[in-house]
């Protein structure tokens, strides 16, 4: 067909196979920049801002760990069946490390550790679960199958780099949820301002740790599916954090002035 030929041209693909990765990476793209759009005029469906409106409820424990499971699942079921992938090299492993290694902690420790917290409407539920699906897809298939690296790309200084950026913001990251679990004592309810930590500079700690961790992931990874992963993280998380901002500042009279959304002084 002379659209498809005319857009393999204008990708630089030369087969159906990367044609869909380079494809489904821009729609990450795309689909990143309308939520944020978006999310100028209507609050994000979930946690405190969980409505009926959005679908029947789904206990947020559950939610989680169904929801985020596809980032694990589908890398490890492409490396385990997948015929057509290559013998990984350690660069590709290392790599696939790290996007695992996240999904391990999110889909089965992170949702067991949560205390109390809103159910999640079906809607956002249903829609981080394709979302999850579609980038462990995008992710795994590309550095299982095309991304070539050579063997010493784990001392070049992009590696270096994204994979020291990619460790502090999962540990920001964490750090960052440890201290909101802490907020709430047993059988206590409500919310409060988090303190220590990066939430010392930004209302969002939690959402800026997983930015610079998935922007250290791209810088390491080079390529085009894991930039669109970085980008279309920022958009969604930089709106998550613009939303919490805005709400601690109308619910909490003192709460401090000299903190920004996401960036430290600057947003």
């Amino acid at each position: 067909m002379l659209w498809r030929s005319l857009s393999r041209l204008v990708l630089g693909v030369d087969n159906d196979s990367e044609f869909l990765l380079k494809s489904l990476s821009w729609l990450m793209v795309l689909l990143g920049g309308v939520i944020f759009v978006l999310s100028k005029f209507v609050d994000l469906p979930y946690g405190r801002y969980a409505c009926s409106k959005f679908g029947f409820p789904v206990n947020v424990k559950v939610a989680w760990f169904i929801q985020e499971l596809p980032s694990l699942t589908v890398p490890l079921y492409l490396m385990c069946f997948s015929t057509d992938i290559k013998p990984l090299s350690l660069p590709n492993r290392l790599l696939l490390g790290m996007f695992i290694g996240h999904y391990v902690h999110r889909s089965l420790i992170f949702p067991f550790l949560i205390k109390g917290g809103k159910a999640t409407p079906f809607i956002p539920f249903a829609s981080a679960f394709i979302y999850c699906a579609f980038n462990g897809y995008l992710q795994a298939r590309f550095l299982s199958k095309y991304a070539v690296y050579p063997s010493n790309w784990i001392t070049d200084p992009r590696f270096l780099t994204g994979f020291a950026l990619w460790l502090f913001g999962l540990l920001v990251n964490l750090h960052s949820d440890h201290i909101l679990r802490k907020l709430r004592k047993p059988n206590e309810t409500g919310y409060k301002i988090p303190h220590g930590g990066m939430f010392e500079y930004v209302s969002g700690a939690n959402f800026l740790g997983e930015i610079i961790e998935w922007t250290g992931f791209a810088i390491a990874c080079w390529s085009l599916p894991s930039a669109a992963f970085a980008v279309f993280g920022f958009f969604i998380l930089s709106a998550r954090a613009t939303q919490h901002h805005r709400w601690y500042l109308e619910k909490f009279e003192d709460y401090p002035k000299s903190r920004k959304a996401l960036i430290p002084f600057v947003y």
